[in-house]
């Protein structure tokens, strides 16, 4: 499998894959087809089989995919068949919300410390957590074998912070600050802009109120 050759579309639809295999295998369903699979997503039993051709394919034409054995697979490839390690460092909302949040634990993803420069939250426990200052951060990480930061703090320090952190180990980034890391091609980085996805929204809104208009 040439991981460049496979689309972001595919990718992105991999973790949509997983859900609903879990839900399944929930329910002690042993087994789908790709129709079956269409049927609850609401995508084409086609791009089904074209996206997990991708990987190996996984099924068996006349007999459909053991969902056990697919979850599973779909695991592996998403990286999520083994325990990362994670921190948070902004213990704001945005930075609590995320550590309150079970279903991370569900798919391998454990937070192990958070980290915040404003005083008042320090010794404040989220979850199993306890707020630490910033100037635990490089001690800790060395310390735990973190190789995911959380960045949820304002864009002025998020550049600073990991470079501090690429430099501790650290291998990827889920960056909330609304900046670009100037980080090496070897470290991996999400962006995610809750903005972006809300300006997503209200322009689909806007498409289908068009659309009702020239009806």
């Amino acid at each position: 499998m040439d991981d460049k050759n496979i689309s972001q579309a595919v990718i992105s639809r991999l973790p949509r894959y997983l859900r609903y295999l879990g839900e399944l295998k929930d329910s002690n369903v042993e087994r789908i087809s790709s129709q079956e699979l269409s049927q609850l997503m609401n995508v084409t039993a086609s791009q089904i089989r074209q996206d997990f051709n991708n990987f190996g394919g996984f099924g068996q034409q006349g007999y459909g995919y053991k969902v056990n054995f697919l979850y599973d697979e779909i695991a592996k490839i998403l990286g999520i068949n083994k325990t990362h390690h994670l921190i948070i460092v902004g213990a704001g909302n945005l930075g609590q919300a995320l550590a309150n949040y079970m279903n991370f634990e569900r798919r391998g993803f454990h937070f192990t410390g958070i980290f915040d420069c404003n005083e008042s939250l320090y010794g404040k426990k989220i979850r199993d957590m306890y707020v630490q200052p910033m100037e635990n951060l490089e001690t800790f990480v060395k310390d735990n074998d973190i190789d995911i930061a959380v960045l949820t703090i304002p864009k002025t320090g998020a550049v600073s912070v990991a470079d501090k952190l690429v430099k501790c180990g650290v291998k990827a980034f889920w960056n909330f600050a609304h900046v670009d890391l100037n980080v090496p091609s070897d470290i991996v980085v999400e962006n995610v802009h809750l903005s972006d996805s809300l300006m997503k929204l209200t322009y689909n809104i806007t498409r289908k109120e068009q659309e009702t208009d020239t009806q």
